[in-house]
Order: structure tokens, then sequence, then C-alpha cells
């Protein structure tokens, strides 16, 4: 039987899946891109094989531990970038098990490969003297800095994410009565956020 290209199941589950049956955005698309470059490169230097040349079985269970651990100990990733990492590798074989069912034992092996737990850090918030201070950093006789005191006090009286920030158009705000910011969130969801009547409420 002739072996099954990994690269043929990376292009089907990109343009296949992500895109056409998912509609992924494109910050999942980018994230999951970088993961499998990242792993075609060490499939490269460890198996000594072009990523043209890869075939599924050489991507098992015990290459997938070994690649998690080498970002671990050389890239000094943190525990929750490596399960980004694995949660990119996990998806692409779960597209790969209804692909490719004669593959069945060694995908259930690689997605066996558990997420590794960790600590998640408590939240800080700044004082109203840190927000002035940030406040002030914007120099407001030029453009650029009314722009930035503009996107920072709005990121500090709503709790916007920075993509959602940068994503802003002139149409998500309302002002007057019942003023808003209306934004297209994490998992592609929209939500709105109130503004404050005051303009120095924060």
């Amino acid at each position: 039987m002739k072996a099954t290209l990994f690269s043929t199941l990376l292009q089907a589950y990109f343009t296949d899946y992500l895109v056409s049956q998912r509609q992924a955005s494109h910050h999942t698309i980018a994230s999951y891109r970088d993961t499998f470059r990242l792993l075609l490169r060490f499939a490269q230097k460890h198996l000594n094989k072009a990523p043209a040349a890869l075939t599924l079985d050489d991507i098992d269970a015990s290459f997938v531990r070994t690649f998690l651990t080498d970002l671990e100990a050389h890239r000094k990733i943190s525990a929750r970038t490596r399960n980004q990492r694995l949660a990119a590798i996990h998806s692409c074989f779960c597209y790969a098990a209804l692909q490719y069912p004669e593959k069945n034992g060694t995908i259930q092996q690689i997605m066996a490969i558990p997420q590794k737990r960790f600590t998640c850090a408590s939240i800080d918030y700044l004082t109203s003297e840190e927000v002035d201070t940030v406040l002030a950093t914007p120099d407001q006789s030029k453009w650029s800095g009314r722009r930035d005191y503009t996107l920072i006090l709005t990121g500090i009286r709503t709790g916007l994410r920075v993509s959602e920030l940068t994503g802003l158009l002139k149409m998500n705000v309302t002002f007057g009565t019942g003023a808003h910011i209306c934004c297209v969130g994490k998992g592609r969801k929209e939500r709105s956020r109130p503004l404050p009547n005051s303009p120095l409420q924060y």
C-alpha cells in the first residue's frame, strides 16, 4: 500500500476542514499554521526528511511527544503554549481519523497525549495612580498620541482585548444615551460593552 503523504493531509486539513467546513478565524488558522511550521522543521532536523517526503506513519505519538518536549526545552514555551500546540495537532489528527480510518490505531495514540496542567496566575488590576501614569504617556499634541490615548482609555474603561480594540470601526461605537461599543471577540462572538458617562471615569 502506498504511504500517505503528511503534506496531503495538511493541505486538506487547512483548506477543506479549517477554511471550508469550520470557517475558522484567521487567528486560529495562523496559530495552527505556526504549529505545523515548527513540527515540519523539527521533522526535517530529526528525521532527516524534507516536509514533502514525510508520511503519516512518520508522525506517531512518540514523535509528537518528543516534539512537544523539544519546544519546552529549547524554545522555553510555557505549559499554556505547549497545550495550544498540542490542540492544533489533536485537531488535525481528529480530521485525519475520518479521512484515513486505517491509521486509527496510530491516531488514537496521538489523541491520547494529555494536556499539561498549569497554575493560572491571578489577574492584577491597575490602581488609579497607575492608570493616570499610563494615560499620561501618549503625547496628545500629536495625532498619534491622541489616538494612543483614546485606545488606552477605551481599553481601560471597557476591558476589550487588544485584537478587539484594533479591529474597531466607527460603526461599532454608539454615543449618547446608552453609549456602548459593539465588537467581535474571541471565537467570533459579538459582545457589547457600555461606555461610562463621565469622560474621566475608569
